[in-house]
């Protein structure tokens, strides 16, 4: 199932290059200079390294 990175919440997992991370928190951020809000996701590996993410607030996601 697909969501849009600003449908996303704290707990949900994404699917990213075959990877599963789980969702701690989600920034959304003002309007940039290319004309869209940005979100900044902080997502947890299995091994509890976080990675942010940084893409426009349209951008889907594969969730499971």
């Amino acid at each position: 199932m697909k969501k849009k990175a600003g449908e996303l919440k704290k707990g949900d997992k994404i699917n990213i290059g075959g990877e599963i991370l789980v969702i701690d928190s989600i920034e959304v951020s003002d309007i940039s200079k290319q004309g869209t809000k940005k979100c900044r996701i902080i997502a947890l590996r299995e091994n509890q390294e976080n990675i942010a993410i940084i893409r426009p607030l349209d951008y889907p996601f594969n969730t499971i």
